[in-house]
């Protein structure tokens, strides 16, 4: 790897370091973005329960807040409920939007690696070739040696800018995918217990009048 690394040239460092980096942010992004983090299967169900059977505490509602996801935005319209739909989801889509901030950190990241390291690895091309016709300039054909190690840099520096750039560029579209799907099922389930809340105690408005 290090001879590799080497023949490469200068240009075969810094893809090294967005190599790393993108590892480091796959990984990373594979355990945020877990369904069972971010939006629990059993949430919903466990909330609608508890007020259902008038077992929702604040102490519940803390403790989801303090979470992330979709607990964290399901608590932020259970804690401001009392003052009615619209406000409960005005601090619902407060709460989502941090979620979906958190959801997407690194993603400009991902991206950005994907664009510049065949940038990189095209520089270093140059460079290499730059080399190459140097060494014709200076010592003629010649000099295979020469010739063969400016050649040889220039396909490295390619190689590797793509190898970087296509891993980083399909992880960028399967996140994105994800969490476009993470957050349309979050909309959806916080739509469901603010209007199964606030129906039920407009029915039970209706009844008392």
């Amino acid at each position: 790897m290090l001879t590799f690394i080497q023949t490469g040239g200068f240009f075969m460092w810094p893809l090294l370091a967005c190599s790393i980096l993108t590892l480091a942010i796959v990984i990373e992004r594979f355990w945020v973005l877990r369904k069972s983090r971010v939006a629990p299967k059993n949430l919903l169900l466990d909330v609608m329960s508890r007020l259902r059977d008038d077992r929702m505490s604040l102490d519940y509602i803390r403790e989801m807040q303090a979470t992330t996801g979709l607990s964290f935005i399901f608590a932020a319209g259970l804690l401001n409920s009392k003052h009615g739909r619209t406000s409960m989801k005005e601090s619902m889509q407060e709460a989502a939007g941090h979620v979906i901030h958190d959801l997407e950190r690194f993603m400009s990241s991902l991206g950005t690696i994907a664009a510049i390291s065949p940038l990189l690895g095209l520089l270093g091309t140059v460079v290499g070739m730059i080399k190459v016709f140097s060494v014709l300039m200076e010592q003629g054909a010649g000099n295979t040696a020469l010739l063969a190690g400016g050649i040889s840099e220039a396909l490295l520096t390619t190689a590797a800018g793509l190898g970087v750039a296509i891993p980083a560029l399909v992880f960028h579209r399967y996140f994105s995918r994800k969490i476009d799907e993470v957050v349309v099922s979050m909309e959806q389930q916080s739509t469901k217990l603010v209007d199964a809340l606030h129906n039920d105690r407009e029915t039970k408005a209706g009844v008392g009048q």
